[in-house]
């Protein structure tokens, strides 16, 4: 099993997650951060050693990324490869996961998943998804790596999609966040565990997560190796 979060976006916990992490989805200074966080974010992993993926939103700071912005598939494809290139440029990149809103597009869209599918092979990286949507489904057809992916920090739904924010309870505290992820990593269907780096107390979540995994006997590690 691995445990990641999206980092390197501003928020005040990314020393205490990566303490925590096996893999860390960097925000490549477009939905949120700068080019200087990115930077410094990926030299900390790499100190850390903890894996690295590229983390591209919408260019949306004022939504910080969770907006649908109806792009077509070639500007999806194209603002994907900008953020991407720039992340491969500064470090060395294991996968791809988008963010927000671009993340839950890919997930519906096949020509958007596409789209990302494609950036990837050029990378000679893989793509991170839930299982059951479009993003896995591309990669697959791409015969690219594919890192099913479950949360901790949120409520999932019956298909294994995310509960929308504003829904009470979507938002799991570090107990129930724990659970989750013991459960999640028992079921065998993921192979990957999100903690979101930008809910409150997020460091207090992936240390409770990252210690009932432990207690549960789970090993952790990187996914690519």
């Amino acid at each position: 099993m691995n445990l990641n979060s999206d980092i390197g976006e501003g928020a005040s916990d990314d020393e205490a997650i990566l303490a925590c992490i096996d893999s860390a989805n960097i925000a490549c200074g477009v939905h949120a951060g700068s080019a200087t966080l990115t930077i410094a974010t990926a030299m900390r992993c790499r100190t850390l050693g903890v894996e690295v993926g590229a983390h591209p939103g919408y260019d949306d700071r004022a939504g910080f990324g969770r907006v649908e912005r109806s792009l077509s598939a070639a500007e999806i494809e194209a603002l994907i490869a900008f953020q991407v290139a720039s992340m491969a440029a500064v470090t060395r990149i294991a996968y791809i996961k988008p963010h927000g809103a671009l993340y839950h597009r890919c997930q519906r869209d096949g020509a958007a998943a596409d789209a990302l599918a494609r950036v990837a092979k050029n990378h000679g990286v893989g793509v991170m998804g839930q299982p059951g949507f479009e993003i896995l489904a591309a990669a697959e057809r791409a015969r690219l790596p594919v890192y099913r992916e479950g949360f901790a920090d949120r409520l999932m739904l019956p298909d294994g999609s995310l509960a929308p924010r504003s829904q009470a309870g979507a938002v799991l505290n570090p107990s129930l966040a724990a659970q989750q992820a013991v459960s999640l990593a028992r079921s065998g269907r993921y192979d990957t565990i999100c903690v979101h780096g930008d809910t409150k107390g997020a460091g207090q979540i992936a240390s409770a997560v990252r210690a009932a995994l432990r207690e549960a006997g789970i090993e952790t590690g990187p996914l690519a190796g």
